[in-house]
């Protein structure tokens, strides 16, 4: 039986009195019927048979009927409301009666038991002490009389005047009392106050909810005129449904409405009880539509009805004909009465009910029946709300749950909660649904799952298939239908049914039985994270929930979604869900509102994955060193738990973070492809297989490429770029992207460089020859240089020159290379190169190894050719420090005497006794031909060269260049006899000057002037001169005195005054002209 209760079981049967009131305490049942007898019954095992109450104890009370029954649990105690007294009888013996004489003239009473912490009195500070407080209130002739305890001791009795008498009273909380006076008057009274409040409840409508049926007859009226009774019901704390004709109002303490929603019956409920969190109520007869009917004129059930709903979402859960039928059974006219009867306001199972028959004759041959109606364990009813999509319902169920009663409170919440994300998915809420997703951490690959294979690829899964993949029950049963909120649930908003589908409908008067359903998720629910679902990896989804229009454009072409049939049923109501209808097609708007939200769910989680994988040292660079998510399965993707991130290893957050980036480029490229281009050029984890085609088909070459990069897949990077250059015609625009992206690559890809560099290279060798020119990264040189031969030794003899030049290599290899690749192209058996370039390349040989020190000179000169190349030869034999045999060949095979100079004027070094005889061996080379200088005698030259015949002119013109750096005696010696000394006469001249000549001329001349001056000097000091009283200055003609200062003149020896020795001396060279 579908609903939360289990099917009504008779505890007593053929009892032979009218049961009037039922009380329970622990396993014993009171019944109170109308004839003033209280029947004590043991109740048996709540599972066990009919008929399992035993009578223990029967006492008369009162010649009236017992109108209330009530257990005191403080005092022990069976509270009895009969003929207007309430009487206390002790438990278990019922005997002595104890009559409450305050309580004259009592019409119901009430009883509530809590625990309060209160101040104790006389000691400070004060400090609360949880006390058990007891209270009986008794609703008297307009007035209230109030017994309590305190942890099992009386109190003083309070009385309080009413205006009115209270027919019926419930406890709203530990201060507060709901009065009903009258089926249509109503109060709430404080204990604090002692003071009534009037409520004032909206008026209630005339129609019943099957007003909107015309023409009813039969049964429909059966039951309707029934007095109507007043009704309170405390559905939880500070909360009471006060019933008013055949609507249900929510009041608080205050008296106001404490929720918008309200209860609509289609009739005055005759019974009514609560079970928490359940609303029990009996409907009469004829007021119930039946599920046979011929869709053209509705028909009701013609016996009474006992419905129950929710007080958490006023959902109709259960709907019972009594007494119940057998599945499939036509109800039919019912001659009982039903009675819903409960010891007290616990709101704790089990209810009972007593049935009675109308009719005299019956009732006294039959007798009543008592009925236990069970609750399910809370895990089965959360399991067939579950089962029946109501999955709001089962989460405000469950919220109200201790984890005490529902161990796995947590993992059931979580579960729930994702399966009703997915209900909100069909229905195209797709904001809220990915909020939950988020919030619940939700297995990427799950939520994927739910999109078409253009964005989920293998991932996708049918909508039939959703809520097995998520965790949930196998559609393989009837939905339970809930009511439209309009039909039983009237509010002044809007109701809020977010769930589309989760209210059990109440028009049904037997639910769908669950069948197997509800057995299985039994056994899932506790394994909450695994998915019972299997994949179909050809599945595509382009559905969410029906829709009222079909739409065909050629987005869905392009976006890959296939065209379905509309989900709705006949009337254009959307079918219940869930369903596993065919799926509909999306409207363009409705597809990118899919995708946005998905794109903000992968968002969000793409930061908060590469945060966690940072922590393991893992990060979307190292993305091509692990597996390919196609090496997971699709089972193995669904399997990873949803659970915090912090809590998952590695490879699953691995494999979390493939599918996010995957899934996210999907998004981007079908709804905002301008902004992929951004998403591809960081580091990620998207698996480029499942994108490339993608990309392709649109273009997104640039993308694409940003992409082989990012997962160091550089040859198909490449391979595109080759293939892209076909369409260009500038060559620079042609090669220039594939240059870029080589000077990029690293060692460890340089293979793949030389590989791609082979075709930029037989496009144009100058552009090309950038690849090895990068800043960013350097190949090895060694490497670099092999390859660049293989493809022409004039490039690689150009980077080597560069890496000289601009790199500052200094290694001798690398010169050596040079120098050798300068002798491979310059050599015509080696070289295909014209003669030109063969020339060139031998001109640049020269110049190099005669400017260049750093290379192996006889590794160089053991690789010349044993013809020609004679300058070379002449350099290298100078660098090895043979100069005579350098020298021979400039002068006997080039014939180039100024090269020779010019080879002696480098060489030449005066402080070395080496090379400072360098200009004699050349006039050795040409005056005296094969004759070393060694030897001094003729022998064959080192290089076979013939004996020339003497070079007499250009030695005499080097000895005329270049006389100063000549040995005069060598020279001489080596002067043919016949050379006349005007041939050699500055040489001679300049022989004489030289410094050893130079300085005994020099001495002796200085020699000769020290004599002549001395000898002067002699002849100068022996003459004399006498100053007399009578000698005359010859200037001024005055007489010289003994005490003047006088000049003496030279050569004649005058003799004048000292001040006019000037004048006299001016005088004396004027006479000499």
């Amino acid at each position: 039986m579908a609903g939360p209760f289990l099917p009504p079981q008779v505890i007593l049967d053929g009892f032979k009195e009218r049961p009037e009131a039922l009380a329970t305490q622990g396993d014993k049942l009171y019944i109170g019927t109308s004839t003033g007898t209280v029947h004590m019954y043991a109740l048996g095992d709540e599972q066990g048979e009919s008929g399992n109450a035993t009578l223990t104890k029967t006492i008369t009370v009162s010649k009236k009927p017992i109108e209330q029954l009530g257990y005191l649990k403080d005092i022990n105690s069976l509270v009895v409301l009969s003929d207007m007294t309430v009487t206390l009888f002790p438990v278990p013996d019922l005997q002595p009666p104890s009559p409450l004489p305050k309580a004259k003239a009592a019409f119901s009473f009430t009883i509530h038991t809590s625990i309060q912490h209160i101040s104790s009195e006389g000691k400070s500070p004060t400090i609360p002490v949880p006390t058990v407080i007891s209270y009986l209130v008794i609703a008297c002739r307009r007035k209230l009389v109030i017994y309590s305890w305190k942890d099992g001791e009386p109190q003083e009795v309070q009385e309080t005047p009413l205006p009115h008498s209270p027919r019926t009273m419930s406890f709203m909380n530990d201060d507060t009392i709901a009065f009903a006076y009258s089926p249509t008057e109503h109060a709430v009274f404080s204990l604090k106050t002692m003071a009534p409040v009037e409520i004032t409840l909206p008026a209630a409508t005339t129609t019943t909810g099957m007003g909107a049926f015309s023409g009813l007859t039969g049964y429909m009226t059966l039951g309707l005129g029934a007095k109507a009774k007043p009704s309170l019901l405390t559905i939880k704390e500070s909360e009471v449904l006060v019933v008013k004709d055949n609507v249900g109002h929510f009041l608080s303490p205050d008296g106001s409405p404490s929720r918008p929603e309200r209860i609509d019956w289609p009739a005055p409920p005759e019974e009514t009880a609560f079970i928490d969190p359940y609303v029990f109520v009996v409907l009469p007869p004829g007021t119930v539509p039946s599920e046979q009917t011929d869709g053209v004129t509705p028909s009701f059930v013609p016996s009474s009805v006992v419905q129950v709903r929710s007080s958490i979402s006023l959902a109709n859960v259960q709907t019972v004909p009594f007494p119940p039928l057998p599945a499939g059974a036509t109800p039919a006219a019912s001659n009982y009465s039903i009675r819903l009867l409960t010891s007290s306001p616990s709101s704790k199972s089990p209810l009972l009910m007593a049935r009675s028959p109308i009719d005299r004759t019956a009732a006294t041959t039959q007798g009543s029946a008592i009925w236990r109606v069970s609750m399910k364990s809370w895990g089965e009813q959360i399991d067939e709300l579950v089962v029946a999509g109501s999955y709001l319902n089962a989460l405000s169920l469950l919220d109200t749950l201790d984890v005490a009663v529902v161990p796995d409170k947590a993992q059931r919440r979580a579960l729930i909660r994702s399966l009703y994300a997915v209900s909100l998915f069909k229905d195209m809420k797709y904001d809220e649904a990915i909020d939950i997703f988020i919030e619940l951490d939700t297995n990427p690959a799950r939520v994927v799952s739910l999109y078409p294979e253009s964005i989920a690829g293998r991932l996708s899964t049918p909508e039939k298939d959703w809520i097995v993949l998520f965790g949930g029950p196998k559609e393989e049963v009837p939905v339970i239908q809930e009511p439209e909120p309009s039909e039983h649930v009237k509010t002044t908003e809007e109701p809020q049914n977010a769930e589309g589908g989760d209210q059990l409908t109440s028009t049904s008067v037997s639910a769908a039985p669950a069948s197997g359903a509800a057995a299985s998720l039994k056994g899932y629910l506790p394994n909450l994270i695994r998915s019972a679902a299997k994949d179909d990896d050809t599945a595509s989804i382009a559905s969410r929930r029906s829709m009222r229009r079909r739409v065909t454009m050629d987005i869905f072409e392009t976006f890959g979604i296939p065209s379905a049939t509309n989900n709705t049923s006949a009337t254009g109501a959307p079918t219940s869900a869930p369903t596993a209808a065919a799926p509909t097609q999306l409207s363009p708007a409705d597809f990118k509102r899919s995708a946005d939200a998905l794109r903000r769910y992968l968002t969000d989680r793409r930061p908060k994955l590469d945060g966690v994988l940072k922590t393991f040292g893992i990060t979307p660079s190292q993305s091509h060193k692990v597996s390919p998510l196609s090496e997971a399965t699709v089972e193995d993707l669904r399997g990873i738990p949803s659970m915090p991130l912090t809590t998952l290893t590695p490879n699953q957050l691995i494999r979390f973070a493939q599918v996010v980036y995957t899934a996210l480029f999907k998004s981007y490229l079908l709804t905002m492809p301008g902004l992929l281009g951004s998403l591809c050029r960081i580091e990620n984890w998207c698996e480029v297989s499942e994108v490339e085609t993608l990309l392709k088909e649109r273009e997104k070459f640039s993308e694409l490429i940003y992409l082989y990069n990012g997962k160091k897949m550089h040859a198909q990077a490449l391979d595109l770029l080759h293939h892209l250059s076909q369409n260009e015609t500038d060559i620079r625009e042609k090669l220039q992207p594939t240059v870029t992206y080589l000077q990029k690559l690293g060692e460890e890809y340089m293979d793949q460089v030389f590989k791609s560099a082979r075709w930029v290279f037989q496009q144009d060798q100058n552009i090309a020859f950038e690849i090895f020119q990068s800043e960013d990264v350097e190949l090895p040189r060694p490497k670099v240089a092999d390859f660049l031969e293989t493809m022409d030794p004039r490039i690689c003899a150009r980077f080597i020159e560069y890496l000289i030049e601009e790199k500052g290599e200094d290694s001798v290899g690398f010169h050596n290379r040079l120098a050798e690749l300068y002798l491979k192209m310059a050599t015509p058996g080696r070289s295909v190169l014209p003669e030109a370039s063969r020339s060139e390349a031998y001109a640049t040989l020269l110049t190099f190894i005669d400017t260049t020190v750093t290379y192996q000179t006889d590794r160089l000169f053991g690789l010349l050719p044993s013809e020609g190349f004679f300058e070379a030869k002449a350099i290298l034999l100078g660098r090895m420090g043979r100069h005579e045999n350098a020298l021979e060949i400039y002068v006997y095979r080039l014939h180039d005497y100024l090269k020779a100079e010019e080879y002696c004027n480098r060489v030449f070094d005066s402080s070395s006794s080496k090379n400072s005889s360098i200009f004699l061996t050349l006039l050795r080379i040409y005056l005296q031909p094969g004759v070393s200088s060694t030897s001094k005698s003729p022998t064959t030259s080192a290089f076979s060269l013939p004996l020339p015949a003497a070079l007499l002119q250009p030695a005499l013109q080097l000895i005329s260049r270049h006389s100063r750096r000549l040995d005069a005696t060598e020279t001489l010696k080596l002067l043919p006899p016949l050379v006349q000394a005007r041939d050699v006469k500055e040489f001679l001249v300049e022989s004489l000057r030289m410094p050893r000549f130079d300085t005994r001329v020099i001495r002796e001349i200085a020699k000769a002037r020290r004599d002549d001056v001395a000898t002067r000097l002699m002849i100068l000091e022996e003459k004399r001169v006498k100053v007399v009283d009578s000698r005359i200055c010859p200037q001024c003609h005055k007489r010289i005195g003994h005490n003047s200062v006088i000049a003496v003149h030279a050569p004649r020896g005058e003799v004048t005054h000292y001040q006019c020795r000037e004048a006299f001396s001016r005088s004396l060279r004027e006479s000499a002209r």
